[in-house]
């Protein structure tokens, strides 16, 4: 994906626009992001942060920091998960859902060793992340 894509909260109060080709797609088991996504797994399409820019209604964008590592961010009209921001790597998960138009090709599982749902789909279950991004680096067996 080289042309811009454009993305919106659920209401479209929040517009998005993210360019270039992401860093990774893939699934997060973590309880962190099962927690915030309301969901079993996590569908994440990671931008570099300057590849991700809003372009309407950066006034209605709330934040929530759990920890130093994840800056979530929401509407605060609809309440609609929109992104989070990953200082220590640099980068932008743009929630998988938030750009429709962008092609979900994961090439990855992270923390899949707190996974609620196994999934057996052939690609790499980390048990945390690649050691590159800080991981153990480990490999679990589908």
């Amino acid at each position: 994906m080289s042309n811009p894509t454009k993305g919106t909260c659920f209401c479209g109060a929040v517009e998005i626009e993210v360019s270039g080709p992401p860093e990774a797609m893939g699934y997060c088991h973590c309880a962190s992001c099962r927690s915030w996504s309301a969901g079993p797994v996590n569908a994440f399409t990671l931008f570099k942060d300057e590849n991700v820019v809003v372009i309407r209604g950066a006034d209605q964008i709330g934040h929530f920091k759990k920890t130093d590592r994840s800056d979530r961010q929401f509407c605060s009209r609809c309440g609609g998960h929109v992104m989070t921001y990953h200082p220590q790597w640099g980068l932008m998960d743009v929630y998988a859902a938030t750009i429709p138009d962008q092609i979900f090709e994961p090439g990855i599982h992270v923390n899949y060793g707190e996974t609620v749902l196994r999934m057996v789909d052939g690609l790499p279950k980390m048990k945390d992340f690649p050691s590159e991004m800080g991981g153990s680096g480990v490999t679990l067996p589908e």
